[in-house]
């Protein structure tokens, strides 16, 4: 199974049993919430990492 299959197979595993969601209609929000905020998170290391080897400090 691909990578990316496996996370979306685990994330809804999550929210199947601690949210009570019952279909994946029930959390389609979620699930695309989840995976914006995790973007965001890899978008800010990235050009905290940059910084740091351009000899800048992030604020």
């Amino acid at each position: 199974m691909p990578v990316f299959e496996q996370a979306f197979k685990n994330i809804d595993d999550v929210l199947r049993k601690e949210a009570g969601c019952t279909t994946e209609l029930d959390y389609t929000e979620q699930t695309s919430w989840l995976l914006f905020l995790k973007y965001l998170d890899g978008l800010e290391q990235d050009r905290a990492d940059e910084a740091a080897l351009n000899g800048k400090r992030m604020l």
